[in-house]
Order: C-alpha cells, then sequence, then structure tokens
C-alpha cells in the first residue's frame, strides 16, 4: 500500500464520535443561528405591533375627543336651523304691529296675526312639531293636562270640553301637554262620582 492509500485509510478509521460531535456542533449552530434570525424577525414584529397598539390608542383618545366636542356643539347649536326658521315670522309680527300704529283697521291686523300664526306653525310643522287636537276627545294623561273638571250633561264623561293651552309633538314624542278642561257626569245620570 502506498501513502495515499493509507492516508484514505486514516480518515476513514477516524473516530466515529468525533465526527458526530462536529456534526452536532454544525447543527447547534445552525439551529442557533436560525433561531436568532427568527428571534430578531418576532422582535420586530413584536414592536411594529406594539407601535400600531400606541397609535390605535392615540386615534381612539382623538376619536372620543372629537365625538364629545361634536356633541357638544350639537346641543349648542341643535337649533339653528328652526331659529333660522322662525326669524322672518318674528320679523312679519314686527311689521304688523309698527302697522297696528298707523291703522285703524282692526280687522285687517287680526287677519295679519292669524297669517304669521299659520306660517309659524307650517314652519314648526316642517321641523316636526305638530298640534295635539284635544277638543271633543277622550282625556289621556299621557298628552293631557287636566287643569279643571266640569260638571255637564252635554257632553260624555272623561271627554275633554275645552283647551285652555295648546299641547304639541316632536317626531311623536310629547313636547307639551295640552292643559285641558275634562267633562264629569254629575253622579244621578250614570252613577259617575
Amino acid at each position: 500500500m502506498g501513502k495515499k492509500q493509507t492516508k484514505d485509510r486514516a480518515v476513514n478509521t477516524a473516530n466515529p464520535e468525533d465526527i458526530l460531535s462536529e456534526k452536532t456542533t454544525e447543527d447547534t449552530e445552525k439551529k442557533m443561528t436560525e433561531l436568532a434570525a427568527k428571534l430578531e424577525q418576532k422582535e420586530k414584529e413584536a414592536a411594529d405591533n406594539y407601535d400600531k397598539y400606541v397609535r390605535a390608542v392615540a386615534e381612539l383618545d382623538n376619536y372620543r375627543k372629537r365625538a364629545a366636542r361634536e356633541k357638544t356643539d350639537s346641543i349648542k347649536y341643535g337649533n339653528e336651523t328652526l331659529l333660522r326658521d322662525i326669524l322672518p315670522h318674528l320679523d312679519s309680527l314686527e311689521r304688523a304691529l309698527g302697522h297696528a300704529d298707523t291703522s285703524e283697521n282692526f280687522e285687517a291686523f287680526k287677519k295679519g296675526l292669524a297669517l304669521v300664526r299659520e306660517q309659524l306653525l307650517g314652519c314648526l310643522e316642517r321641523h316636526g312639531v305638530e298640534k295635539i287636537d284635544a277638543c271633543g276627545k277622550d282625556f289621556d294623561p299621557n298628552i293631557h293636562e287636566a287643569m279643571l273638571q266640569v260638571e255637564s250633561d252635554a257632553h260624555e264623561h272623561n271627554k275633554v270640553v275645552d283647551e285652555l293651552e295648546k299641547g304639541y309633538l316632536l317626531h311623536g314624542r310629547l313636547l307639551r301637554p295640552a292643559k285641558v278642561s275634562v267633562n264629569r257626569r254629575t253622579r244621578s245620570e250614570n252613577g259617575y262620582n
């Protein structure tokens, strides 16, 4: 055998434990490098997620502040459109009062005021306000406020006889109850108190 064969044999006759430990060391280093890369990637993801979290918290805080400001403005200026619509009717009333000083025609003044009232009611209706029709209806404590009780045989028991002050609804919700007088039948006729 020559030198070459001896050399090959020397390599082949190397200790298997040394080869195994060398391979294990390489695998461990490779795994450590992979784990370090994964750790670095996860740390970057965590930093990105924390940044997103901080931004989301700031956006939520800004939204809350903006919503509170809008709510305050809505409450403060919510009636602006209604008031703008009412102002021309106020002007009409002022003109009517100005004409009342120079005119002696009371009927014309009365018609003018009735016209202004109808215009004002039309304006309120456009904004969802409607009159409660009370006279001749059954007394309803949800929309009527009884101011007087009248005893009469001319009307049915518990009917609204007279309207002392008009009531109004706003989009179906009670704005102001109608102040009314309610009929009460005499006891002798129907047994009512």
